[in-house]
Parts: C-alpha cells; sequence; structure tokens
C-alpha cells in the first residue's frame, strides 16, 4: 500500500528547453506545443535545470493567472532516474500534513501546530511551526528548508551563499537550551540517503550549523520519494558532520 503524503493534481509531461530570470521555464509539451512555465524556486537549482530533462508541470484552472503552468517536478539522473519535486511551496504544506500524522518519532510529544509564529531578538521573522504539548514539555521551534542538490548520494544544503538561513540559525541557537529547535531539512528526491551542509557554497552556513548541534539544535534530515503521482516519507538520511 503506498502511503502518500500529498498526491499531486494532474501533471502534463515534457521537456525543459530553458530556465531563466529565475521564475520562468520553457517546456515542450508531449503535444509538441511550447509553453513557458512558473518557476516556483528562487534558487540556483544547482544539477536540477538542465536542458533537455524531463519534467512534469501543473495547470491553473485560474483564467486570470499570466503563467497557466507551473514547474513542478524534474527528473535527474546522478545516481538513477530519479524525480526531484522543484516547488519550494509543497515543503511545509508537506511537513505540516507529517507533523499531524505525528510522522517523526524524534520530536516526542506535543499536541497543537501553529504555523508561522513570529520569534527572533528583533520579532521580524517567523519559524516554520511551533509545536507545544504539555506543561512538561519544552516548545519545539522547527524550521524547514527544501535540499535539492546532490553529490552522489550525499545530499548537500544550501547550494548557493544564503545570509537568510545564516539569520535562521543564530535565531534557531538564541532559543537554546530554554527551548527546542529542530532544523528539518526536507529532501525534495528519493535517491539521497546521507545528508551534510553545502559546505563549498557558503562555508559560514557550514560551521554556524555545527556551533548550533553543539549548542543542542537537533537536525532532522529528512527523505522522501517524489514522483508524478505524489510524495511520501522514506525516514531520515544519515548526518555527515
Amino acid at each position: 500500500m503506498n502511503d502518500w503524503l500529498y498526491r499531486y493534481p494532474v501533471l502534463y509531461p515534457g521537456i525543459l528547453l530553458k530556465r531563466y530570470k529565475r521564475f520562468f521555464a520553457d517546456v515542450q509539451l508531449a503535444s509538441g506545443e511550447v509553453v513557458t512555465a512558473h518557476c516556483p524556486n528562487t534558487g540556483p537549482m544547482t544539477g536540477v535545470s538542465t536542458p533537455g530533462s524531463a519534467v512534469q508541470l501543473s495547470k491553473s484552472v485560474n483564467p486570470n493567472r499570466k503563467l497557466a503552468y507551473t514547474l513542478e517536478l524534474i527528473q535527474v539522473h546522478d545516481n538513477e532516474p530519479t524525480w526531484v519535486g522543484v516547488n519550494t511551496a509543497l515543503p511545509n504544506q508537506v511537513v505540516k500534513l507529517a507533523l499531524a500524522r505525528q510522522l517523526f518519532p524524534e520530536l516526542g510529544n506535543y499536541s497543537q501546530i501553529k504555523s508561522e509564529v513570529v520569534y527572533g531578538q528583533d520579532k521580524k521573522s517567523r519559524v516554520d511551526f511551533f509545536l507545544t504539548g504539555s506543561d512538561e514539555d519544552l516548545p519545539i521551534y522547527l524550521e524547514v528548508k527544501n535540499t535539492t542538490w546532490c553529490q552522489g548520494n550525499l545530499a548537500l544544503f544550501p547550494d548557493t551563499e544564503t545570509t537568510r538561513g545564516q539569520k535562521h540559525l543564530r535565531e534557531l541557537m538564541a532559543l537554546l537550551p530554554l527551548m527546542r529547535a529542530v532544523m528539518l531539512y526536507f529532501i525534495n528526491r528519493g535517491d539521497c540517503t546521507e545528508f551534510a551542509p553545502g559546505d563549498s557554497t557558503d562555508a559560514i552556513y557550514g560551521n554556524l550549523l555545527r556551533d548550533a548541534i553543539a549548542l543542542g539544535l537537533e537536525v532532522l534530515p529528512c527523505r522522501f520519494d517524489i514522483s508524478p503521482e505524489g510524495i511520501r516519507y522514506l525516514g531520515l538520511a544519515k548526518l555527515k558532520i
């Protein structure tokens, strides 16, 4: 039985011609028609935006939307043919579904899940999820990071310098030890069994992550199987620090 966390809507197969200006992707559909799709990913998408790759698009029913299609999946061949989720709006939705089903035993007991809770010294940041339970359990601040870059079977984050990601780590570190702070790396492809910080792209982030772990930050490198049908949780990757 396939235990789907998320099911994709009807998807349309095609071939990626090019991605440009971050938010646009030209795709040739199976019919031969060439369309411009919205690319919901602001990052460089290192290693997963090669022209000629097979892709899957969703299509909006909103007649007022400028671009009807959205780029959802790209197939890569780093290890074996593997679908990679590139819609960065989805990981938080999927994690919320997983939290509701208590799929991460590492988090322990919690009964309430809140999203986008204000925190940090300047009160201008929002943590992705805030989990609470009984008075005996420390509240949990949980941040989610989408991860698609890999080398072999090793997933890496980030794939570019991220001052925003560095800020998130510092803010989570400031919570310790009075609160629990958790960084959940959403490995948006099923072919990676290990996880490490992307030191070659952002050494500051990697060092901050190691410092945060030493202070008590909990890291959940979560593996997900991605296919045109949907998304399934596979368990934790091995953390290599």
